[in-house]
């Protein structure tokens, strides 16, 4: 019996791991885990998605809570050191590029456990992202990685990594879009907050780049402020993002907006109905650009990188000119031209992602 901690932490971990666990526990010969850490404490960014996900409630929820990087980062590896050494894993396996990844793939390197990393390879280049720091060294240390697109593949060869460490086996997330695909279209979310299909938008925002910097931050909401006259703007407010508008004098421009339509953040059906029958969605999420490129829904990325090029070459992505008139144009040109007709789903994002996963692990574990 192999046996395996799967660890999650934030939001986006949790449709990574909903499909990597039920593999796992589907396929047999293997024991698993269930680590939450905690890092997203909030009802609606935590506890929700496992019940709509499937997901058994964690086995272990280590409640680190929010705090910088670093103290996060050092508080669960102070928490989770113990739960790998009194389980005595095969693998601790990790997803994404959270804090809770490179801090878990740490204690598993330092202890001697193998470490798999789901979502190996992506690369923004740039170092000013925490999340760029986290998928370097997580990366850096593991024993399986798992990638999702052909650039991650090439990252990581052009960094040395030894290429049968290297496995291209698709997007686990959309293992769980697929899954979930059709009940989302049974949430009532659009009738709730009184929008038509095809004739709103969607607007995610979390990244400090964005919102802990009030000029770029102003930039965005200009923008915003033009859009929302021609199309009602649905926004699931972070609670990092609500609170740094309300300590700023942005509040009362936000508030202003009549088509801006705010709420708290939502359920994962929910949101991927509300996403899957939007004119185009704005973000500066990663997860997101995926899902939409295989909801064939226009993205309009509100960085001046992205981690994840096949989006942009295969899908329906675009990065956007970070002001409010590039924003702006952006968006006029999507009203203007509508989907991108030539955008098509990438290799292996097919919803057997995780099965790839799990039947490579077993042929390692058995060789």
């Amino acid at each position: 019996m192999t046996r395996i901690i799967c660890v999650c932490g934030a939001r986006p971990n949790f449709m990574k791991i909903a499909a990597i666990v039920r593999a796992l526990r589907s396929h047999g010969g293997f024991e698993t885990l269930l680590v939450h850490t905690g890092q997203h404490y909030d009802e609606n960014m935590s506890r929700t998605f496992f019940g709509e996900l499937g997901l058994p409630q964690p086995d272990i929820n280590m409640e680190v809570g929010s705090a910088s990087h670093s103290v996060q980062t050092a508080r669960i590896m102070e928490r989770f050191e113990p739960v790998a050494l009194d389980f005595q894993p095969d693998y601790v396996l990790v997803v994404g590029d959270v804090n809770s990844t490179i801090a878990c793939g740490l204690v598993a390197a330092k202890l001697g456990f193998k470490l798999i990393h789901v979502e190996a390879g992506l690369r923004s280049f740039d170092r000013t992202m925490p999340e760029e720091i986290n998928r370097v060294l997580t990366d850096s240390i593991s024993d399986l990685l798992f990638v999702t697109e052909q650039s991650g593949i090439d990252n990581l060869k052009k960094e040395g990594v030894d290429p049968a460490k290297i496995h291209f086996v698709g997007n686990v997330m959309i293992d769980t879009l697929l899954a979930n695909k059709s009940a989302a279209g049974k949430s009532d979310v659009l009738q709730r907050l009184g929008v038509s299909a095809g004739q709103y938008g969607v607007v995610t925002l979390h990244r400090p780049s964005n919102v802990d910097d009030m000029m770029m931050l102003g930039e965005i909401v200009s923008a915003f402020e033009e859009i929302e006259k021609e199309i009602k703007l649905v926004f699931p407010m972070h609670p990092r993002t609500r609170n740094r508008i309300g300590e700023s004098e942005l509040a009362g421009r936000i508030e202003a907006m009549k088509n801006l339509l705010l709420v708290e953040p939502l359920g994962y059906l929910d949101f991927l109905c509300l996403m899957s029958n939007a004119m185009l969605v704005l973000t500066d999420s990663g997860g997101i650009q995926e899902e939409t490129t295989v909801l064939g829904v226009p993205c309009m990325t509100l960085r001046k990188n992205t981690e994840r090029p096949v989006t942009i070459s295969d899908g329906t992505n675009r990065l956007v000119e970070m002001t409010s008139d590039g924003i702006v144009k952006a968006y006029r040109r999507i009203r203007q031209t509508g989907p991108n007709t030539k955008a098509k789903t990438p290799k292996f994002w097919d919803g057997r992602a995780a099965e790839r996963i799990v039947k490579i692990i077993s042929e390692t574990r058995d060789g």
